[in-house]
């Protein structure tokens, strides 16, 4: 049966912001307090999407959440009319309500971890929301994910959905982010590959000094036996924490991966030499021939890694079998890792094309195009049984652009998100939203 990479893409939400609320993030807490663009944000997500759709890829949306979240400022304390709660929460807890106005659930690769039906032993596709337990902001994030999910994935004889792990520091889990799939083809078995910051329960794992691991070796281990994961198909391997203390807080900003082939960092593992040798193994003995393309800190530092989100892209894989790496902009602008992506697109390797997408909105937040996106292999079968609403097309295209033109703000600051006309306006849209994509009710407010 044919199978596919299916990306579903975060659409920005209305309240997208720069609180700085990300601390290991060096993009995020570096534009703290800049005034943000809502709606140049969202127009620049839809735009990526569309444009990868037009190239032929399956492509689809993933809806925000409600923002400010009133509920979560009333668990804390907070009393009376929203209006009351936000005008309380903005003179006596501003930080608390920029984590509660906070647009991050954009970033869906962080949204779940997904294992394809070809690795489960039900042979269904497998979805855990990650419960984001290291930043308050995104630990309220999933109640909401996993409804969004179940709306879109909701065929019991395809999909499975998970709740959470325990919010509890020893099972942080950061979803797809610390998470990716090797496999000779889409619907064959492949070999997931879990990368952890640190291991909570056995101290002789080694520690970052300065930024916090946010996967725990646990989560992961707990999200593969949740899966059926067979353990001769699984890889986990450790960040490198000096990589970490860099402002490497998700694997995704050091390496990524597709199909047969890992493009990372020189320093992105732990004992990384051993590291590839086990995922090469694994997926020989799967008929694949593992390809890792690593990047020498010469040639490119952690730092221009951390600055340009290099890493932070997406390989997709054309119909001819080569590989497109998608990239943001500030890629092109550091010469360095420009000179780079060059030399690699006519190295006569499995890359050989180079897209850039203007995402400066996201960036400046801490979000690539990797971040941007969830990804999920389907065959046929499973394909035909989404939620045909949230793909992309011509029409969902236009619509969607319409709705953030007239839903969106275009300036954004720290002030405004005590405006109770900010709530009313934010649940309007959404409730236009899940109808246009056939959602259902998602949202607290419609509960």
């Amino acid at each position: 049966m044919i199978a596919y990479e299916a990306n579903f893409d975060g659409l920005v939400g209305p309240t997208h912001n720069y609180a700085g609320l990300s601390y290991g993030n060096v993009a995020s807490t570096s534009n703290e307090r800049l005034v943000s663009n809502p709606k140049l944000a969202a127009r620049q997500g839809l735009a990526k999407m569309k444009a990868l759709h037009d190239l032929g890829f399956k492509q689809g949306v993933l809806a925000p959440h409600e923002r400010p979240d009133v509920a979560a400022l009333r668990r804390v304390g907070f009393s009376g009319s929203d209006a009351e709660v936000l005008r309380q929460a903005g003179e006596q807890a501003p930080a608390l309500l920029a984590a509660c106005s906070s647009a991050s659930a954009m970033w869906t690769a962080n949204a779940a971890t997904v294992s394809p039906s070809a690795d489960t032993a039900d042979r269904r596709v497998h979805f855990t929301a990650a419960n984001l337990n290291n930043k308050f902001h995104r630990s309220i994030e999933h109640p909401t994910t996993s409804r969004i999910l179940a709306a879109m994935f909701a065929d019991e004889r395809h999909f499975a959905h998970h709740q959470a792990l325990p919010a509890q520091m020893h099972f942080g889990d950061e979803g797809a982010a610390n998470h990716t799939r090797f496999c000779r083809d889409y619907g064959e078995a492949g070999v997931e590959f879990f990368v952890f910051g640190q291991a909570a329960f056995d101290p002789r794992y080694p520690r970052p000094t300065r930024f916090p691991a946010r996967q725990t070796l646990e989560a992961s281990q707990a999200v593969a036996r949740l899966h059926g994961l067979d353990p001769a198909g699984v890889v986990f391997a450790q960040q490198a924490p000096e990589t970490i203390d860099q402002g490497v807080f998700h694997n995704d900003v050091i390496a990524v991966g597709n199909r047969e082939v890992l493009f990372h960092h020189q320093r992105a593992f732990l004992d990384q030499e051993r590291v590839l040798a086990e995922l090469g193994d694994k997926l020989a003995r799967l008929g694949g021939r593992f390809q890792a393309i690593e990047v020498p800190e010469a040639e490119v530092t952690v730092e221009e890694a951390v600055r340009s989100y290099l890493f932070n892209s997406q390989l997709l894989s054309r119909a001819d079998g080569r590989m497109i790496i998608v990239v943001p902009e500030e890629c092109k602008a550091n010469e360095r890792v420009w000179r780079y992506l060059q030399r690699l697109s006519q190295s006569g390797g499995p890359i050989d094309q180079v897209l850039v997408f203007d995402l400066k909105q996201s960036m400046q937040n801490g979000g690539g195009p990797a971040c941007l996106r969830l990804r999920v292999a389907l065959n046929d079968a499973e394909l035909a049984a989404v939620n045909p609403r949230v793909l992309m097309s011509d029409e969902l295209f236009a619509t969607l652009n319409d709705w953030v033109d007239r839903h969106y703000r275009d300036r954004l600051s720290a002030a405004d998100l005590a405006d109770p006309l900010l709530v009313e306006e934010c649940r309007v849209a959404l409730d236009e939203l899940t109808r246009i994509l056939g959602l259902g009710s998602v949202y607290p407010f419609q509960l």
